[in-house]
């Protein structure tokens, strides 16, 4: 029996969108550098504590605004081509496990896309946290009400593959099948599905709990996550004036309709996404050495101090405590929000093109400890 502290909830979006498998609590926040000492001294894991979250000013937000009238459109074509390859390649009901928090606006968008596609389909968000693995109190509550052989988990993008490799590894648990993991963008070559493996800015990837529900990321503290509890998060209720969530997926959601029409009409729109093992073997290599360059330039001796893609980059700005940040160019539109946070920050930056490809922006945290 599941607690009433461990009911699901759909947060600020609508039932029918997502039903988060985590547990509200309040805890007292951490402020951020003191966060930053605590888990570079290996003092506390990351997943024990939380900071506030604040919320971007109008210059940020304009800016968000401009990567939503450049990138909906193509967020709702590539979700379209993504649905159509799960719907092909799954028989029987699909259930979306969306990785919280960045996984779950596509995995809403999925969600709704896969149904208008005739599938029998569940969505649920759950928590999985570096080097602790995904929710198993989470899982069994999914597998207990859906068969594993349509089980799909969703995330945004991937960044190094850190939690793509830590889902792999967790799945074994459960399954001797390779896990299905589903993404837009696949710089580092780690899912099982992509629309492509392009570093490009994911609208949602660059704001935080307003395009994600409302809540917090995961938390798992033995101080409020017991035994039977599904993993933590803080509910941001100081944010709801400037939620988004809801109108992010509704105006995406638009252009997925409109996607849908078109292939439903048009025989040559382009086939569903197919990701190849030449696709994620090229993308992976690339990382790799990009990642490698910002080690070895920087003595870096901790990996979970370098944050590649858009948008891990821009998240760790917002919520860690940044070093440096190398970019592809100052002048790239899809960089413009980093940028600005750069500038507003006055974080040193360094423009390697070459060096960093396949991604157009690495952050690298700053050592602490």
């Amino acid at each position: 029996m599941i607690a009433a502290y461990n009911k699901p909830f759909p947060g600020s979006y609508a039932s029918t969108d997502v039903l988060f498998l985590l547990k509200k609590v309040i805890v007292d926040p951490t402020d951020v550098f003191v966060k930053e000492v605590c888990i570079q001294s290996g003092l506390r894991h990351y997943s024990e504590m939380i900071s506030v979250e604040r919320f971007p000013d109008k210059g940020y937000m304009r800016l968000f605004s401009e990567a939503m009238a450049a990138g909906a459109g193509r967020m709702g074509i590539e979700v379209i081509s993504l649905a159509r390859a799960i719907s092909a390649a799954v028989e029987g009901p699909i259930t979306l496990a969306s990785l919280v928090r960045a996984g779950v606006p596509l995995g809403v968008l999925l969600n709704r896309a896969l149904k208008a596609l005739g599938r029998d389909v569940a969505h649920f968000g759950v928590s999985i946290i570096r080097d602790k693995g995904i929710d198993g109190n989470a899982m069994r509550y999914i597998l207990e009400r859906r068969p594993i052989e349509g089980l799909i988990f969703v995330d945004g993008w991937t960044g190094m593959g850190t939690i793509s490799k830590e889902l792999e590894q967790s799945f074994r648990s459960y399954s001797d099948e390779k896990v299905r993991l589903v993404v837009l963008a696949d710089p580092a070559g780690r899912s099982w599905l992509a629309a492509s493996g392009e570093d490009w800015l994911i609208p949602s990837g660059i704001l935080g709990s307003t395009v994600s529900g409302l809540i917090s990321r995961s938390i798992l503290n033995a101080d409020v996550v017991g035994p039977e509890d599904f993993h933590a998060c803080v509910q941001w209720d100081h944010l709801e004036q400037h939620d988004i969530s809801r109108s992010f997926v509704d105006t995406v959601w638009r252009h997925c309709k409109a996607a849908l029409e078109v292939a439903a009409a048009d025989s040559l729109y382009p086939a569903p996404s197919v990701w190849t093992d030449v696709d994620r073997i090229l993308h992976s290599t690339k990382a790799k050495h990009a990642v490698e360059f910002v080690r070895a330039r920087n003595d870096v001796t901790n990996m979970n101090r370098i944050k590649p893609g858009i948008a891990e980059a821009t998240r760790a700005i917002l919520r860690r405590v940044p070093e440096m940040v190398f970019v592809t160019s100052e002048d790239d539109k899809d960089l413009s929000a980093l940028m600005h946070l750069i500038r507003e920050m006055n974080i040193p930056y360094s423009v390697t093109p070459e060096a960093i490809h396949p991604y157009r922006a690495v952050t690298l945290i700053q050592r602490v400890s």
